[in-house]
């Protein structure tokens, strides 16, 4: 195998290729050597395998991957029609004795990694699928198109024999539905090259269960599923996303699944309400967009938290933060400081507040407010509440607002509010200030700084009109700790910042960082490195506690706490 090399200049070089992994990027000992703005010495990690085909591994430089003009973090399997950007090259890998780039079959698949500049692939216009992905291998198209068939004379047979299948158990549902399936299932089973026992238990995972689902939620391993559309879900598995090797036979198969996760909890989605979210009885959270706002079919999100929830001890095993961290936190929550957790969409956000809400003594009174109930932390006294949306005459809906408001009357201690994202940062701000010491709540964030930003935007949002110095100080004096969390590109996340409050100086909200890590080169495996180390701040209340006689640790924050 071989590197076509074509730089900015049109010039061309080969480069020859061993199976197995090797770096591409400017460093002397990478396979290929690529110049240009922001490449890394290892920028990009090749795996070729010994029929020629390859995957690539983005390792987080500045400059980026592009795989076919879409920028990944992972990409695979690729073919010689595909086309690698590093820097200022495009880089095509092929058979050693091949003179000329091949043009991509009109058959191909490449799988991507996720980007927030990714563009859709385009629609087939005979079919619902994706144009050029391929049903999973699992599942053949004929094997998708019997268990369409079965799907709707089954329901057929439902409704002409006019059972009451509400009023019977998932046991006898499955029973019936074996009974009338079973005259049609042998010649469908020959005709789509399968076992009848293996059509039947697809069939009735996605007449009776979660179908496709079933599996994958079975699967501990499996963090997010992502449906494109009824013929292609891609799964998060240890941070790094990957097609599964399953599908639904359809979309009105995909459909009917939805109603069964929507409705047990009061939830619709339709026309009228096309965008809804859900959870499902394991507590995972579930987004769901359908046509026409879905132009490519059916999309559902779902995030999963795992049958067991993670611990401090979890987080502390995983490299999410060290043990001063750790210890600073739990005075933070003890102590009733206010703490804000920012970060992006994925960097475990939930997770950490949910491991900060375990920490708060038994002997206070806790109310969490969430759009779907995520929050699941042992507690003696506690009250969930969750949001309601409005019914189909545009009626009845019961915001995150109206909850923080009502919860006010509830003689709350403290109050966990899933997340802010808009005018109810007011009204948490206010109940933080006002009596309610040690509540906690998640925000959307790159940074601590660009939390306070959107925090005074959030406060806009409530319609009460104040001038921007008002909202610096009520911010200021209601949040004393925001905890920054990160997601890096090989799935790892970590507490990048512990930052505090200190004041309003000239009309700006002034800040100290108490911990940060200390980002290095990725290893071989593309894993993020580095080290979490106290900057040496003292948090003020810390100095507070100190001379009211309590005795603490000010050793947290000396010295690095070391590598991870």
């Amino acid at each position: 195998m071989q590197a076509r090399i074509i730089d900015r200049q049109g010039q061309t070089r080969t480069v020859p290729l061993i199976v197995g992994a090797q770096w591409i990027g400017s460093g002397e000992d990478c396979s290929i050597r690529v110049r240009g703005t922001g490449v890394g010495v290892h920028h990009v990690r090749l795996e070729l395998c010994a029929e020629g085909r390859y995957s690539i591994v983005d390792l987080g430089c500045p400059a980026g991957t592009r795989v076919n003009g879409e920028r990944v973090v992972t990409a695979g399997p690729l073919g010689p029609w595909d086309v690698v950007h590093v820097g200022d090259c495009d880089i095509r890998i092929e058979a050693a004795e091949r003179i000329a780039p091949v043009a991509e079959p009109a058959d191909s698949e490449l799988r991507l990694g996720i980007d927030s500049g990714a563009r859709s692939a385009p629609i087939s216009p005979c079919s619902d699928r994706p144009a050029g992905s391929q049903p999973p291998p699992a599942h053949s198209a004929a094997r998708l198109e019997a268990a369409g068939r079965l799907h709707k004379r089954l329901l057929a047979q439902f409704d002409l024999r006019r059972h009451d299948v509400a009023s019977m158990s998932d046991a006898a549902l499955r029973e019936l539905a074996t009974q009338l399936l079973q005259p049609l299932l042998a010649d469908e089973a020959t005709r789509a090259g399968c076992s009848p026992a293996e059509l039947l238990r697809f069939v009735l995972d996605e007449a009776l269960g979660l179908g496709p689902l079933e599996s994958l939620l079975a699967d501990d391993e499996v963090r997010e599923i992502m449906i494109n559309g009824a013929g292609l879900i891609f799964v998060e598995r240890g941070g790094r996303l990957q097609r599964a090797d399953t599908c639904f036979s359809g979309e009105p198969a995909l459909r009917g699944i939805i109603e069964r996760i929507v409705t047990p909890i009061g939830r619709r989605v339709d026309d009228a309400s096309p965008m809804v979210d859900a959870r499902l009885p394991d507590g995972s959270r579930v987004n769901v967009v359908i046509p026409p706002l879905a132009v490519r079919g059916t999309s559902v999100t779902i995030r999963r938290f795992g049958r067991r929830r993670l611990t401090a001890a979890d987080l502390l095993q995983g490299g999410a933060l060290d043990v001063a961290m750790l210890e600073f936190l739990r005075v933070c929550v003890e102590q009733r400081r206010n703490i804000l957790v920012s970060g992006g969409t994925g960097s475990g956000k939930t997770t950490l507040l949910n491991v900060l809400s375990s920490l708060i003594p038994a002997g206070e009174r806790v109310v969490t407010i969430e759009d779907s109930a995520e929050l699941a932390f042992d507690h003696p006294n506690l009250v969930s509440l969750e949001t309601r949306p409005r019914n189909i005459e545009g009626r009845g809906e019961i915001t995150i607002r109206d909850l923080v408001r009502n919860s006010l009357r509830m003689r709350p201690d403290r109050i966990v509010i899933g997340e802010c994202r808009g005018g109810e940062t007011l009204d948490m701000l206010q109940a933080m200030n006002t009596g309610h010491d040690g509540s906690l709540s998640t925000v959307h964030a790159n940074s601590p700084r660009e939390l306070l930003s959107r925090l005074e935007v959030m406060v806009l949002m409530s319609g009460v009109d104040l001038p921007v110095s008002a909202i610096r100080e009520q911010i200021a004096g209601s949040v004393q700790i925001i905890v920054h969390q990160a997601r890096y590109p090989c799935g790892a996340r970590r507490i990048t910042r512990i930052t505090e409050l200190t004041g309003v100086i000239a009309g700006t909200i002034q800040t100290q960082d108490i911990f940060r890590f200390v980002a290095e080169a990725p290893d071989v495996n593309g894993r993020s490195r580095g080290r979490f180390e106290a900057t040496g701040h003292v948090p003020q209340f810390y100095e507070e506690l100190r001379r009211s006689g309590r005795t603490l640790d000010l050793g947290l924050f000396g010295a690095a706490a070391g590598d991870r």
